[in-house]
């Protein structure tokens, strides 16, 4: 139990960017991915996948692409969106990825809007 314990400790003092790592490599060599939840998920054959696009998607991801040419501008953006330090905004531009889960579509358009005017690009998941 001290070892969970342990462990949960390390995992919880990882930066954006050890976690964006440690992201690839569950994913890429044990076939595991995050959940939205924060819940790791296996990877396996899809169920159910009709009834799932029945239902209309309400909180969506904002996914940061590729920063382009005016990094510092969408650095700015994201740490006013995030709330993040310099450090921790700069890394995450830099490796990509999450900026906000599960907000609302209207959020997520307007987060999508603000960095692409700073000269990202954005995806919606």
């Amino acid at each position: 139990m001290a070892d969970l314990k342990a462990l949960a400790e390390q995992i919880v003092g990882l930066t954006l960017l050890q976690a964006q790592e440690l992201k690839t490599i569950l994913k890429d060599e044990y076939g595991i991915e995050p959940a939205a939840g924060g819940a790791v998920m296996v990877a396996g054959p899809a169920a159910g996948g009709a009834a799932e696009a029945a239902e209309e998607k309400t909180e969506f991801d904002v996914v940061l692409t590729e920063a382009g040419a005016n990094k510092i501008n969408v650095i700015k953006e994201v740490r006013g969106i995030t709330g993040l330090g310099l450090v921790e905004a700069k890394n995450l531009v830099e490796a990509g990825g999450k900026i906000k889960e599960a907000v609302s579509k209207a959020d997520a358009e307007e987060i999508k809007k603000k960095l692409e005017a700073a000269g990202a690009k954005v995806e919606l998941k």
